[in-house]
């Protein structure tokens, strides 16, 4: 028989501070939407106001020095961090006594002047063309080709085919801007641009934009049909020639039906794709949150602070507060004094969350840099270092959950383009000399050699297996149709022409 009753346990708890919340909060947040947090809680606190307080009376030790590459080597002070409501009766002078504006700007010497100051939309405008340019500085293509393919961008028709050649694009940009590209370069730069989205742009043909936008879909034997269907007899589908087509590749009628379906499912106009309520509803500007800077041959990290404004303490609460506590105690002075705390204490919660945020962003990309210091000084995908987010947290204290809230939805820009934090995460294997290489460094030899084969006689998975490991890279079988689909290169039989 059970018996009820009253138990008392000892147990330990971790309990978050209110600016430790704003701070893991924040730290998701990229630029443009910690801006629109900021302007919103401008709103909603009058306690809170936007720059420098006039009043303050500035110590020079006050500001953040910078310590190596941009990151103050003190952690936060846990002890400015109140609860307002524990006591109802309190000491004034002390309370009023810390410094009234905690700047949370990072005012360091590497840090961008307002002259400096820059914000590079990577996603957003109006129209088609904006919204592919956009995508060209998330290649690694250098700046020439990067001009380049802006250019080739303009030569896009409404529909979002690319109709011209390579040579008459050769040809015209030597006509229009005086370069000279040999067919080789134009078309590498094309085939990146094809990797653009939406699925199928910049594609030569109707048959080049289905067969583009289902090699993006996952494998299945529906989606193999549709490639043969349009692949082997585009001719014969588009004109309706069923019967042929299903005596020739000897499959069921359910089973082309099912390919069909597949087909007529496609985007025949990948512009439409930009226009439209829903693509407007969901387009975002990003703007990138860091830079890295060369100066006397070293690089650093530069936060990049764009519209978000500097902070203070309303003086005028601060003055509130101070009459209110001088004034008798009765229920109505108590209430007022209360409310009064509250919004001064929310003010600087937020301003001390905004601060270690920036501290945490310049300290978690400082040593992506370290780690990666070789990529961001030529550029080149080969340099990447295998790293995990468990790499970054041994080197910065922080808990993986930090780093990954920091990486996600952040970019940087470099010398060579704008790009994702998480790109440069990436697994490791180790090659036939035991050395640890990135996953991202297979990906490309294996899309080389697959761009270099003989299109008529495309190399096999098993080729491939053979050819990775003359490489220096011993990969299985499976691991190259992994890399492959991650790549959306299609299966050698889909890779042949005629």
């Amino acid at each position: 028989m059970q018996k009820i009753g009253l138990n008392q346990t000892l147990a330990q708890t971790a309990k978050l501070s209110p600016t430790q919340i704003q701070v893991i909060r924040m730290l998701e947040l990229p630029s443009i939407e910690l801006s629109k947090r900021i302007n919103e809680e401008l709103q909603e606190n009058p306690a809170l106001e936007e720059g420098r307080d006039e009043t303050e009376s500035l110590d020079p030790t006050d500001n953040y020095d910078a310590y190596e590459d941009g990151y103050t080597e003190d952690g936060y002070d846990e002890g400015r961090q109140r609860d307002p409501l524990q006591n109802d009766e309190f000491n004034y002078e002390q309370y009023i006594s810390d410094d009234e504006t905690p700047s949370y700007m990072l005012r360091q010497q590497n840090s961008p002047t307002d002259e400096d100051r820059r914000e590079v939309p990577i996603i957003g405008g109006s129209s088609l063309i904006e919204e592919l340019k956009a995508q060209v500085y998330l290649t690694n293509m250098t700046k020439p080709q990067r001009h380049i393919a802006k250019w080739v961008l303009g030569n896009i028709d409404d529909d979002g085919y690319l109709r011209r050649t390579t040579e008459q694009l050769v040809d015209d940009l030597m006509f229009q801007e005086q370069l000279s590209v040999t067919d080789e370069e134009m078309e590498d730069i094309v085939r990146q641009i094809k990797q653009f989205d939406p699925p199928g742009i910049a594609s030569a043909n109707l048959q080049e934009c289905l067969l583009t936008q289902l090699r993006r879909k996952p494998h299945t034997e529906s989606i193999d049909l549709a490639m043969t269907i349009l692949e082997h007899h585009f001719d014969a589908f588009s004109k309706h020639h069923f019967d042929k087509i299903i005596q020739r590749i000897g499959c069921s009628d359910e089973q082309f039906q099912a390919a069909v379906q597949e087909i007529i499912h496609l985007n025949q106009k990948p512009a439409n794709a930009f226009t439209g309520s829903v693509y407007e509803t969901q387009r975002e500007t990003i703007i990138p949150d860091f830079s890295i800077e060369e100066r006397d041959g070293e690089l650093f990290v530069v936060l990049n602070t764009g519209d978000i404004p500097e902070l203070h303490v309303s003086r005028e609460y601060s003055d509130m507060l101070a009459n209110y506590s001088s004034m008798p105690k009765n229920e109505e002075t108590r209430k007022a004094t209360q409310f009064i705390k509250q919004k001064l204490d929310s003010a600087r919660w937020f301003i001390d969350a905004i601060q270690q945020r920036n501290e945490t962003l310049m300290k978690t990309m400082t040593a992506i840099l370290r780690f990666q210091y070789e990529f961001f000084l030529d550029g080149e995908e080969t340099s990447l270092k295998p790293m995990i987010l468990q790499d970054i947290a041994d080197r910065t204290g922080y808990d993986v959950s930090t780093i990954s809230r920091v990486s996600n939805s952040k970019y940087v820009e470099t010398r060579f383009g704008i790009y994702p934090l998480k790109y440069f995460f990436s697994e490791s294997m180790v090659n036939a000399e035991g050395d640890e290489i990135s996953t991202r460094e297979i990906k490309k030899i294996l899309q080389e050699l697959i761009n270099s084969e003989d299109k008529r006689n495309p190399l096999t998975d098993d080729q491939l297996v053979s050819l990775m490991k003359e490489h220096g890279y011993p990969i299985a079988r499976r691991t190259i149709s992994k890399y492959r689909d991650l790549l959306d290169i299609p299966v050698a039989r889909m890779r042949k022409t005629l």
